[in-house]
């Protein structure tokens, strides 16, 4: 087959006609088209048909099978018009979809519309595979993409974009975690819990959830049967850990430490698998043991006690962000942050863990305060297992005249422990210039 027949056959039609068929591609009406060339409705489907017949007839004679290749291929869910373009043996162009829609196929139907670029003949069969995926919801950032390979959602369909889309029914959540739209506060609770690995109280759940209030969250938790509280501790827990009433290990590093002070030196997979026996936990958990001050690592490689001779184990130092610095002293460091919805409602601000670091804060959870002048209640900085978090700004923010998307600096002074912030939006594109510099509460 002759790899430029369609081009040709397409550069051969009128100059107007490819415009239109380049228009339908985009999604535009037949009414529109024709108000764009000053013709009617009527004449613009004309013109169509007279150029799809005559790309037919080149197919017919380069591709004398076409249809039904094409009937076959767009059997499928969702077909990227690139392969469309490789069964007909020609480069990816405007002028495969006359030939695809001559058989039937359509662009697939989505939450967030039809989907561009993609074709089949059962337009609502992604849609159908998609909503399986968000059954499976909620979701962390790693395993997006295998719950939807298992529910058939094709590898290539851009699936963020569409989980993005406003109509989406996931909304996206902490680090990366994708949450349905109607339960998103408890959907953040069940999957921070789950990455923690350990029961936590209700105020330690406000900022990954988004809610303001301590009595809102046990309230939000409480109708949930995936939620347990633990009535002694006032601790929440998942319903789905075994080891809540029969661990005698009030958290899974004391069940780390519990294994090595009675086995030994062990290899790390053979720790895990030992400690899971104890204390059902997540790998992202077994792994922050491993960081904890108590354990190290042998000579040979083995994980074993630190005060039996191992060497403590470090984590890497996190990379400097852009938006943190320090001055040569080491004694001023001065983080960049906006004012967003976290801020505006008073929630925890997450930054990264470098901050921490940089303060000798590299075990979690740890915790230190800057006292602000004239203020009674201190900025706390904490030291969370994957980042760190700064207590509320949203009262600095207010009385410095900062509205939502202003710029300002956050300064912790490490030889007094004590902070301030700098409004650092340029005068002329300052949101405050141009709103009231009252904040509103809730985002």
């Amino acid at each position: 087959m002759d790899g430029d027949w369609l081009q040709a056959a397409f550069g051969a039609l009128p100059a107007r006609s490819q415009r239109m068929i380049e228009d339908r591609a985009l999604g535009k009406t037949l009414g529109s088209i024709g108000q764009e060339h000053d013709v009617t409705r009527e004449r613009v489907r004309q013109l169509l048909l007279k150029a799809q017949k005559q790309l037919f007839a080149s197919a017919d004679v380069c591709v004398d099978d076409w249809r039904d290749r094409l009937t076959t291929l767009t059997e499928r869910s969702a077909v990227p018009q690139s392969e469309v373009a490789a069964v007909l043996g020609v480069r990816d162009q405007m002028g495969v979809g006359p030939l695809v829609e001559a058989v039937g196929a359509e662009h697939p139907l989505t939450w967030a519309g039809r989907l561009r670029g993609w074709w089949t003949r059962s337009p609502g069969a992604l849609e159908v595979l998609l909503r399986r995926g968000v059954e499976e919801a909620p979701l962390r950032g790693e395993g997006v993409a295998v719950t939807f390979a298992a529910a058939g959602v094709p590898d290539e369909v851009p699936l963020l974009d569409l989980l993005g889309h406003p109509d989406s029914p996931l909304v996206p959540g902490f680090e990366g975690t994708w949450l349905r739209r109607r339960a998103r506060g408890r959907d953040a609770a069940y999957l921070f819990l789950l990455a923690n690995g350990e029961p936590c109280r209700a105020e330690e759940l406000l900022a990954p959830t988004g809610i303001r209030r301590k009595p809102a969250v046990a309230e939000a938790l409480r109708r949930d049967e995936r939620f347990v509280q633990l009535r002694l501790e006032g601790k929440w827990a998942l319903a789905e850990w075994p080891h809540l009433n029969v661990t005698p290990y009030p958290n899974a590093m004391e069940a780390f430490v519990a294994v090595l002070t009675e086995l030994g030196p062990l290899p790390r997979d053979a720790l895990f698998v030992k400690v899971c026996e104890r204390y059902p936990v997540t790998l992202w958990r077994l792994h922050q043991c491993l960081l904890d001050d108590r354990v190290g690592i042998t000579e040979d490689g083995l994980i074993e006690l630190v005060a039996r001779g191992a060497t403590p184990i470090e984590e890497s130092e996190p990379a400097q962000p852009a938006r943190m610095a320090v001055d040569p002293a080491g004694n001023v460091f001065g983080v960049r942050l906006t004012v967003d919805k976290d801020v505006l409602r008073g929630s925890g601000v997450v930054v990264s863990s470098w901050l921490t670091w940089q303060l000798g804060m590299r075990q979690a959870p740890m915790a230190r305060t800057f006292s602000i002048a004239g203020h009674p209640t201190p900025i706390v900085l904490k030291r969370a297992t994957s980042a760190a978090q700064i207590s509320s700004l949203r009262v600095l923010a207010k009385e410095n005249g900062m509205v939502g998307g202003c710029e300002f600096v956050l300064f912790l002074r490490t030889d007094d422990s004590t902070a301030r912030i700098e409004h650092a939006c340029a005068r002329h594109t300052c949101p405050a210039m141009s709103e009231p510099s009252r904040i509103e509460g809730g985002a």
